[in-house]
């Protein structure tokens, strides 16, 4: 048999018909016209083959399978590409660009993706937690199965709502979070257009998010707080806040602090930069009382590399614990971050030590860069003289009034 046949010779330019192309089964080339054949392998099978020319030389281009693909379809698809070959164009390259679609990731997906990517700059574990765990929690219920070309505005608006008035600083972060995933979207080309979450803030109600301040201990309180938190059943816990007390730190700073940043010698605690929320590397003078916390941690750490470490040696422990102590001991009202509050409102009020001195304890940003430098340096005695009379004054057995000259 010919490598060309014709099954109806009434049409030659569409040659086959659709019974004879369920029929067929002999191997072979059968012409349907127009530069589209049907060929039929020794092996039995059979698809769709344009031959056509692209710049001058014949080409043959695979269609597909005709038992996925019928008649009326292939001649469509010839059709198409027989139009790109005559404009100039080349079907085969534009054929190959159509097979690598891209695969557009669920919402979830997108954002894990981007959580990821962003891996190195969060400012701590806590922070990249805290930042997935918000998407988790408010969003992949509602949209983490879309795919992200899918989410208009109006289903952000719908995950936004419910909390938007209850717990607008939450909201207002989850928003920001979800910004970012889209323009990711936008950017690797899984997404056009507008970013849906920008239509939001235009129409929900404008937050009127005036800085609260965390809620502190009185300084004159201090001394008896202590004095109950050394009878606090989580030996880890308890050393670990009186230790986050006496050196003004903020909690990240003190759960994830390690044995090797500890300077016996020096009496010094460096920070590193990357847990800092300055990005600067901090040294903190230790007193008397902090180094007693420090060698009575060493004997539950079992060579863990955490001063402070959870229920498994080898990890930290928890913010949540912090806020289990104070509701157990009754303190419920106050935060942990609050007690550099209660540091700064002593020094101000019980001490003669300058603002720069306090600042510098507290490892405040100073805008002024030569300033910023000097703090860090020439000030670590005067900050070590600071943070003695302080330690003096909160483990004390009464709150006295502790009126020091710098």
């Amino acid at each position: 048999m010919s490598r060309e046949n014709l099954s109806n010779g009434k049409h030659p330019d569409k040659a086959l018909s659709a019974a004879f192309v369920r029929g067929a089964s002999e191997p072979g080339w059968y012409c349907d016209g127009n530069c589209l054949h049907l060929v039929i392998g020794e092996d039995g099978s059979r698809k769709w083959v344009l031959r056509v020319t692209i710049h001058g030389k014949r080409r043959d281009l695979g269609l597909g399978s005709a038992k996925l693909i019928s008649l009326a379809e292939a001649r469509d698809e010839a059709l198409r590409l027989r139009k790109i070959a005559r404009a100039g164009g080349d079907p085969l390259a534009i054929r190959r660009q159509e097979r690598h679609v891209l695969v557009v990731p669920t919402f979830e997906e997108a954002a894990r993706q981007v959580h990821k990517a962003h891996a190195a700059t969060f400012r701590n574990e806590k922070h990249a937690e805290q930042w997935i765990a918000s998407l988790d929690n408010y969003v992949f219920h509602q949209l983490g199965t879309r795919r992200v070309d899918q989410i208009v505005t109006s289903d952000v608006l719908q995950v936004l709502n419910p909390i938007w008035n209850r717990i607008p600083e939450t909201a207002r972060r989850v928003q920001q979070r979800m910004k970012v995933v889209f323009e990711w979207s936008k950017a690797s080309g899984f997404r056009s257009g507008d970013n849906p979450v920008e239509g939001v803030s235009k129409v929900m109600a404008k937050h009127n998010l005036k800085q609260k301040h965390h809620a502190a201990l009185p300084h004159a309180d201090l001394p008896a707080f202590l004095e109950k938190l050394r009878n606090y059943a989580g030996v880890s816990t308890r050393l670990a806040l009186e230790f986050l007390i006496l050196t003004a730190a903020r909690t990240g700073e003190v759960l994830f602090a390690k044995w090797s940043e500890i300077d016996f010698d020096k009496k010094a605690w460096a920070v590193p930069a990357d847990r800092m929320k300055a990005k600067v590397e901090h040294r903190v003078p230790l007193s008397p009382r902090a180094i007693e916390i420090l060698e009575e941690a060493k004997k539950i750490t079992d060579r863990g590399e955490y001063v402070f470490p959870g229920l498994h040696p080898k990890r930290p422990l928890s913010n949540v614990t912090f806020y289990k102590c104070l509701d157990r001991m009754q303190y419920s009202q106050i935060t942990t971050h609050g007690f550099r509050s209660t540091f700064r409102d002593w020094a101000e009020e019980k001490t003669s030590f300058s603002s720069n001195v306090i600042e510098a304890a507290l490892a405040h940003t100073v805008k002024n860069k030569v300033e910023a430098a000097y703090l860090r340096t020439k000030l670590f005695e005067k900050r070590a003289k600071l943070m003695d009379v302080w330690a003096s004054y909160a483990t004390s057995t009464s709150a006295k009034v502790v009126r020091i000259r710098a």
